[in-house]
């Protein structure tokens, strides 16, 4: 074998897919699962190694979530929900903790404008008095995918095109044509509420199914949602165009003045709850990120208010250096096996350590505010003052001992080791469902934007063909409505 012959050029490519040791992937579609509904196995080399190397593809800027802005202020709870959790911060009414909350477009770059068509991050950390909890979520309430060995070619997809810098929709709908699941995404995406006013008028949600813990070690599913204060308010396209004229960084600006002059924006959590025991009951599976649980089954339940009314001191060591992930938790809080989530439990504090460095939990706006000790020091740019002589556990010579037990939920997780996908896809009747609650108004302009994005350059006629197919099957009159816009190229 002539070793210089398949040296790392597109020329050399194979015809399929390999690991980077260059071992044949058979499965390049869903994360190696315990039963289709998981949980996720750590042995899944390629997806770590796909997650790892996609971590660590900017220097320095964030690979997604890049322009954001940053505010602190404080949250209360305001019902009580200790029947539910045991978690610290809902211990009583009236209780407050500290947060600091990070807003952000998704795709584009830190110095893009804030009135692109984009989704926006809603990340929220909560120091507590047991530890820090990060609610890492969206202004949307679903996603385009439901397991995260996708997420990297999602955002490549989404990203400006390689050669051309240009985002492109031949390559977003090239992609989300093989994920029929994204159509319920795409009906917020390109709906109205695709480009917020503002921060304060911006719906939050935190996407997946997490777990709540009582003390008995009872769990109960729940989902999390943010209302603002100030209304729910976006701009249409043409008023987007007229605001980026004016403010390239219009929602940052805004939030900034907003607290300066007392106006402090304000949230209220609201949960959905169910029980573990039900899942099964439904037409739907409750931790796809691609669904949303209906309302009129479960209501949402508001628990407490979230109000910001500092700004940050530094741009750089508050907004850059504030690092998120939904795998801090904290006691009375935990994971569900939604796929998406448990793939974000890893790579997101993997690209945190290769963005800011092993230590970047060390950094004050990262650092907890409650007395906490381990072993995790050295490395670069630690700024912990150490003089013991014991950096080993357990020892005689070091008194510090593991924390009580805690109530955790004991469930058992059986299955063939399978790469598949979830039994209950279903994936056209909530879009179906939510384009009809629109007036016509509304949906006239949905169908506009749609039909520019399969009208775009380079759509071709396969493409433009599945996604009317797509479309109808979430609802006849969208589709009709499609097919009479949708230009077929003349072969």
């Amino acid at each position: 074998m002539d070793p210089t012959k398949y040296r790392p050029r597109e020329t050399f490519d194979a015809a399929h897919w390999t690991t980077n040791a260059g071992a044949p992937v058979v499965n390049n579609m869903n994360s190696l699962t315990v039963g289709p509904r998981g949980p996720i196995l750590l042995e899944d080399y390629h997806l770590l190694e796909k997650l790892a190397n996609f971590d660590r593809e900017r220097i320095p800027e964030r690979v997604v979530h890049a322009r954001g802005a940053t505010a602190k202020g404080f949250f209360e709870t305001t019902a009580d929900i200790s029947g539910l959790t045991c978690a610290d911060l809902f211990r009583g009414v009236g209780v407050k903790t500290p947060v600091a909350l990070r807003f952000s477009t998704v795709v584009h770059s830190r110095h893009s404008p804030e009135t692109l068509r984009d989704p926006r991050g809603f990340a929220v950390k909560f120091y507590t008095r047991e530890g820090n909890w990060d609610m890492v979520g969206n202004n949307m309430p679903v996603f385009f995918i439901r397991d995260g060995i996708k997420f990297p070619d999602m955002v490549h997809a989404f990203k400006p095109n390689p050669r051309t810098e240009d985002q492109e929709w031949w390559r977003i709908l090239d992609f989300l044509s093989h994920h029929p699941e994204s159509c319920h995404m795409l009906t917020f995406l390109l709906d109205d509420v695709g480009i917020p006013k503002n921060y304060r008028m911006m719906k939050g949600a935190g996407v997946h199914t997490f777990r709540f813990v009582n003390k008995a070690g009872k769990a109960t599913y729940v989902k999390f949602h943010w209302l603002p204060k100030a209304g729910e308010h976006s701009l249409l396209d043409d008023e987007a165009a007229k605001v980026v004229g004016d403010d390239f960084s219009h929602a940052t600006h805004d939030l900034i003045r907003s607290i300066e002059q007392g106006n402090f924006p304000e949230w209220t959590l609201c949960i959905q709850t169910m029980d573990p025991a039900t899942e099964n009951n439904y037409d739907f599976d409750p931790l796809d990120v691609t669904k949303t649980w209906p309302e009129d089954k479960f209501p949402l339940q508001p628990v407490g208010r979230l109000v910001l009314n500092r700004n940050v001191d530094n741009q750089f060591l508050e907004n850059e250096q504030i690092a998120f992930s939904p795998a801090l938790v904290v006691p009375g809080i935990t994971y569900s096996d939604d796929k998406l989530l448990q793939t974000r439990l890893f790579s997101y504090v993997d690209t945190q350590r290769y963005r800011l460095g092993a230590n970047y939990l060390q950094l004050p706006i990262n650092a907890p505010k409650n007395a906490h000790h381990n072993n995790h020091f050295d490395g670069a740019l630690n700024p912990m003052h150490r003089e013991g002589e014991v950096n080993y556990f357990p020892s005689k010579f070091d008194k510090v001992r593991e924390a009580p037990h805690h109530p955790a939920p004991r469930t058992m997780a059986s299955g063939e080791r399978v790469k598949c996908v979830i039994e209950k896809e279903n994936n056209f009747q909530q879009p179906g469902e939510r384009f009809r609650t629109w007036d016509a108004a509304r949906q006239e302009r949905f169908v506009g934007r749609v039909s520019d994005a399969l009208n775009a350059p380079r759509v071709t006629n396969e493409l433009k063909t599945i996604w009317l197919g797509y479309w109808t099957q979430c609802d006849a009159n969208l589709g009709k409505a499609l097919s009479q816009r949708v230009k077929m190229q003349s072969m």
